[in-house]
């Protein structure tokens, strides 16, 4: 198991950038079986000024890509750099929204390789807000040359 990364080793595996960055810390790393990571949701996220004005709620959209980006650490971590690929987000299955997430919340997002094959694997995805289920989902992914 991996010991805890911050944003910038994130940065240097993932290409996303602000503001469609959604994972702030991994907590734990079990290479080809299960990721646990962070987003922390604050108040100053561009999506809460639409979405909505006077009740901020995080996007159920944004929250899987939230889940689907820490599967794509999982994915890329220890492939080298120079060889790292694109992760395509292809299929969202049994997406589950349990409660919303706000502002203020602390997104615990705990990924679990349901299968994995050379370039495609499918996840079992979980976003927890102080031990509640907040949403669930089965992703699949594949990876293409960049």
């Amino acid at each position: 198991m991996s010991h805890e990364r911050d944003a910038r080793w994130i940065m240097s595996v993932l290409p996303h950038r602000y503001p469609l960055l959604l994972v702030d810390r991994v907590l734990e790393i079990e290479p080809g079986r299960r990721i646990v990571a962070l987003k922390n949701v604050s108040v100053n996220e561009e999506f809460f000024v639409g979405h909505f004005p006077g009740h901020p709620v995080m996007p159920g959209v944004l929250i899987l890509e939230s889940m689907a980006q820490a599967g794509g650490i999982l994915l890329l971590h220890d492939i080298a750099p120079e060889e790292r690929r694109l992760v395509y987000f292809t299929a969202v299955e049994r997406a589950r929204f349990r409660r919303p997430v706000v502002p203020g919340d602390q997104l615990r997002l705990e990924i679990d390789v349901a299968r994995l094959r050379d370039n495609a694997a499918k996840f079992a995805a979980k976003a927890l807000v102080n031990g509640q289920l907040a949403a669930e989902a089965v992703i699949s992914s594949v990876m293409v040359s960049r």
